[in-house]
């Protein structure tokens, strides 16, 4: 239970460490895209300018998404956040701590790796529309019934804030969970440097990505993500028994599909490409001596 604070792990790059944070991540994702299905799609918040008072008032022509990170993160920078070497902002130029930096441990090679903005693109564009698909269907029907029809009928609550709450948390949960991949090449680098450092000079992606890569490991992280999914979906009679027909009368809170799509399409494919280039970088600075050691070994 201790496993995520820096300060009190033996062994940081434990593979064991690394898979029961990876599976806590799990929970936290799952649990945000269900509070974010609550509410309808509400495309207008994702959309850069469709906010003219960010731009009135603050001079931020940006989305009203990226506003909400921008302050969020201003404060958590503050908090020096992003000062562990688990945790990759958002934004840019973000303030200095307030408070006195920490002495955390050195754990990951030196690297400017980030994948934010390709989690920030998919998931206003791919991953919200699916999984607000029935609360915008029940908000459209609802305006229907109240005479309003057309473009006008389909997907906007007016519920700014709430969305974008829960999208910041969905966002930081997904860019941790990704860029944990850099504490799985580490730990499998530091293992046994001989097995990387050709590919890394050739250099060869592929051989990397099949280094790193248990299938076996993944069919059971989708397997798991399912049964996750499908219990958290359900909903639960006062005496604690699970409604066991939640699904089949479409009361279910999360199209469980879509969150097993989810990591077997894009968070899988894109925690690699942020292990192998983690791992493309990882001879950087280093002399030939240095390299010719870690080669034998």
């Amino acid at each position: 239970m201790l496993s995520q604070n820096f300060f009190l792990e033996q062994d940081p790059l434990s593979l064991e460490r690394i898979r029961s944070i990876l599976v806590r991540l799990e929970d936290t994702i799952i649990f945000d895209l269900i509070e974010r299905a609550q509410f309808a799609h509400n495309p207008k918040i994702y959309i850069r300018g469709a906010m003219p008072q960010l731009k009135e008032d603050m001079g931020f022509e940006g989305s009203w998404l990226e506003w909400f990170l921008k302050e969020i993160e201003t404060f958590h920078a503050k908090a020096r956040r992003y000062t562990s070497p688990d945790e990759y902002p958002f934004t840019s130029n973000l303030p200095s701590p307030v408070l006195e930096p920490l002495a955390f441990p050195k754990i990951l090679y030196p690297n400017n790796v980030n994948a934010n903005p390709s989690i920030l693109s998919f998931y206003t564009r791919s991953i919200v529309p699916r999984i607000t698909r029935r609360a915008t269907l029940t908000l459209a029907a609802i305006k229907r019934a109240n005479g309003i029809v057309g473009d006008d009928e389909f997907e906007d609550d007016g519920n700014y804030g709430s969305a974008a709450t829960i999208d910041v948390e969905v966002l930081q949960a997904i860019s941790k969970r990704v860029h944990y991949g850099k504490f799985v090449s580490e730990s499998k680098f530091s293992e046994k440097p001989s097995a990387f450092i050709p590919h890394i000079q050739t250099p060869n992606r592929a051989a990397l990505e099949a280094l790193i890569t248990k299938p076996e490991v993944e069919r059971k992280l989708l397997q798991r993500l399912r049964k996750k999914a499908a219990t958290y979906a359900q909903d639960f009679a006062p005496d604690g028994e699970a409604i066991t027909d939640s699904h089949l009368n479409g009361s279910a809170k999360i199209d469980v599909d879509g969150v097993v799509e989810l990591y077997e399409n894009y968070i899988i494919p894109l925690t690699k490409e942020v292990e192998v280039d983690y791992l493309l970088h990882r001879l950087d600075g280093l002399t030939e001596e240095e390299i010719e050691t870690l080669s034998k070994q």
